[in-house]
């Protein structure tokens, strides 16, 4: 499996770049956080981004033509002009995208793909086709933050984008999952409520190494449920599973169902190791305090512990790791090589 992944070749300096939106047109209405995220990526990258059509059109338009969805990822990777591709935002229907998309494509033209949550499904036909892309630096949530852009999330997309690999990652020192409206008038200027970061938890059972597999749990769940070009068990033997859960905030009960339901398909064994991103514990609807959002975090590790106790008890794991729904993140390779080595208290993607 391994021999057979192609790393995209990186961008440079005062390249073009594609925008697209392959799930939701959220975009439309958030016009003034997308000219944020593009204003960042020419000032602090020197990027040209492109706005593809998709980028601009409705959510409902969007819904109603998954095929218009496929032929925007079709023409960014087939642009031999372009060398990045960057997703808007997530959603909840990419799965009806997929079935659109052509893996011979993206095999042929290679290209550096950022995206997440929703866009796990366009990460998956990535990996079947060999093709590695990043999981994170999407534009709307990860690039046009509200008040700034974390040097963090700047620091590794960078290497992501310009870089042969992000190499070790490192523990940020805070972290935020302050909900700022993308529609208040003030976002670009406003001051999310950034902590301290908790640091990463260990379930030491040696240093492990593999490619990476996964993206965010409740779409890889929509995927083998709906039957949608899943890795067979022999596909994945060996492999680091990295999860996150979603915005939506999943109790404890449901990301265990999840887990057992992965356990009872006989995948979970298959994993040498698992990372885990640091969970959202708030949204605009939900906005627990410290002590409840505390106690959602660590409900949440105890319920992945468990299964992974009882399907995969030798598998080292590691917890709240900068990737998925929360602010800053690094973009992790999806089927690229990563080393996780609880020794030195150390993940390094090779």
């Amino acid at each position: 499996m391994a021999n057979s992944f192609v790393t995209p070749p990186p961008a440079a300096p005062g390249d073009r770049v594609a925008v697209i939106a392959p799930s939701s047109g959220a975009a439309a209405y958030a016009r003034d956080v997308l000219a944020l995220a593009c204003d960042r990526l020419r000032e602090h990258f020197d990027l040209d981004p492109v706005i593809y059509p998709s980028a601009r059109q409705s959510d409902e338009y969007l819904r109603a033509h998954p095929e218009a969805r496929a032929a925007s990822i079709h023409a960014a990777f087939r642009d031999p002009d372009i060398s990045a591709v960057f997703a808007t935002i997530g959603g909840d229907d990419q799965l009806r995208v997929i079935d659109h998309v052509d893996p011979g494509v993206l095999r042929a033209h290679p290209t550096r793909f950022f995206g997440m949550s929703d866009n796990t499904n366009l990460h998956m036909t990535l990996w079947n086709a060999g093709v590695v892309g990043f999981y994170g630096g999407q534009l709307l949530n990860q690039v046009g933050t509200p008040g700034f852009f974390p040097g963090y999330s700047e620091r590794y997309l960078r290497r992501a984008l310009f870089e042969d690999s992000i190499g070790e990652l490192e523990q940020s020192e805070s972290w935020s999952d302050d909900v700022v409206e993308w529609t208040h008038d003030e976002y670009a200027g406003m001051e999310p409520e950034y902590e301290d970061a908790p640091g990463w938890t260990w379930r030491d059972n040696g240093a492990v190494s593999g490619l990476v597999w996964g993206g965010c749990l409740p779409v890889i769940y929509w995927r083998y449920a709906a039957d949608r070009d899943c890795p067979s068990m022999e596909r994945l033997d060996g492999e680091i599973l990295a999860i996150e859960t979603a915005e939506n905030l999943p109790s404890a009960e449901r990301v265990r169902w999840t887990f057992q339901a992965l356990g009872e398909r006989g995948l979970l064994e298959r994993f040498d190791g698992v990372l885990v991103g640091r969970p959202q514990t708030r949204n605009r609807f939900e906005d627990p305090g410290k002590e409840e959002r505390e106690q959602f975090r660590r409900e949440q590790r105890d319920a992945i512990t468990a299964m992974l106790d009882r399907y995969n008890p030798t598998a080292t794991a590691v917890f709240d790791v900068e990737f998925g729904h929360t602010n800053p993140t690094a973009p992790i390779p999806i089927g690229g090589r990563v080393s996780i080595d609880p020794a030195s208290e150390s993940i390094s993607f090779e």
